[in-house]
């Protein structure tokens, strides 16, 4: 939630979707709401969190990263 004034309160979640509708939803069309939701649960269970190097974690998954730390 952003507090007024302050820009930078929601900034991961905003680069997050960035990076979902860049690499997902961009070119890709749904029929249902269902099937958009199994296939956002899939790009981030799947790809997102578990091969999708992260640069705000040192390279690493964000699975790596938990398991390291």
């Amino acid at each position: 939630m952003n507090r007024p004034g302050q820009c930078t309160d929601n900034a991961e979640v905003e680069s997050f979707f960035k990076t979902l509708k860049g690499e997902f939803l961009h070119a890709t069309s749904f029929i249902t709401l269902r099937q958009l939701r199994k296939h956002i649960r899939g790009y981030i269970d799947g790809y997102y969190n578990s091969h999708r190097l992260h640069s705000g974690l040192g390279y690493r998954t964000p699975i790596e990263f938990e398991e390291i730390n």
